[in-house]
């Protein structure tokens, strides 16, 4: 068993293919297969259930996949405190952001790190909560940009909290309330994010707890649309309330959420067994300069 054999198995499940995998990892199509196949012969057991083109875990495959990102983790770890102990000057700096709200929070924040650390390599990658825990698990990015509360794995800095606002057309025969709860949006069709958000399980639960079961109607990853879908009079949206504030138009309107726990918390978070590289420790250090209310 080696680490480039437990990588293609954990991008197998990670892209949900073969091929995919094999264009992630740089490798053939048949090298990812070899790999996955090596690793059952030595555990004695099949990891996948290969249904037409789709591939599910078995049982051993979920244990496979799970100890995979914590051995992939420590290797990631021990690379990164000897380059550290070698005093690497050009560092690297591995963040994960989520699509929702990045570019208003740390754009500014990349450009004042490249201006003090030009040298510093930056490595971006964005997804939703949901797979940006997983590279963080992995150790395939130091940070990742997460709605709080996180996992007791990790450790994290807050950013910013923002609370929810409802987006209502402004045809809605609700839509000069000063305040709303999802009771007086029961009978409304929502428009959420896309799976893997974190928002929208915040909205969900929320929804819960309330007694409310909502109709969604639409979702997407893409603020402007969503804002575009309610003005046209498809259904209501829930946003934080700076990037509510930013997308106003004539055509929708913008009304505080009275739920408790439904707060847009975002904070840097890392793993807390983790060694975390002088790169990741100074975007910290800009954060806290930088930050809004949190």
């Amino acid at each position: 068993m080696n680490l480039r054999t437990l990588l293609a198995f954990v991008e197998v499940v990670r892209q949900g293919g073969f091929s995919q995998a094999a264009e992630a990892v740089s490798l053939t199509q048949s090298s990812v297969s070899k790999a996955v196949k090596t690793l059952e012969d030595e555990l004695g057991m099949p990891l996948l259930n290969r249904l037409g083109h789709k591939n599910e875990l078995t049982a051993a495959g979920e244990i496979a996949y799970r100890r995979a990102l914590v051995l992939l983790g420590e290797s990631n770890d021990l690379v990164a405190e000897i380059n550290d102990l070698r005093g690497l000057k050009r560092g690297v700096l591995r963040i994960g952001l989520p699509p929702v709200g990045c570019g208003v929070l740390f754009a500014a924040m990349f450009a004042a790190y490249r201006s003090r650390y030009p040298d510093i390599e930056i490595e971006l990658t964005e997804y939703g909560s949901k797979k940006l825990r997983e590279c963080l698990d992995a150790g395939e990015v130091d940070l990742a940009a997460l709605l709080l509360p996180v996992d007791e794995s990790f450790d994290y800095q807050p950013v910013r909290n923002e609370p929810l606002m409802a987006v209502l057309p402004v045809s809605h025969p609700l839509a000069g309330r000063e305040r709303i709860d999802f009771k007086d949006l029961a009978d409304s069709p929502f428009i959420l994010f896309e799976a893997g958000f974190a928002l929208n399980a915040k909205i969900l639960a929320a929804c819960e707890r309330k007694g409310v079961t909502p109709r969604v109607t639409a979702r997407s990853g893409q603020i402007d649309f969503i804002v575009d879908l309610v003005s046209a009079g498809l259904g209501v949206a829930f946003l934080p309330r700076m990037l509510a504030h930013m997308h106003q138009h004539a055509g929708i309107a913008l009304i505080p959420l009275d739920e408790p726990h439904t707060d847009w918390h975002i904070a840097l978070a890392w793993r807390g067994s983790a060694h975390l590289p002088p790169a990741a420790r100074a975007w910290l250090d800009l954060a806290k300069e930088m930050a809004g209310p949190a």
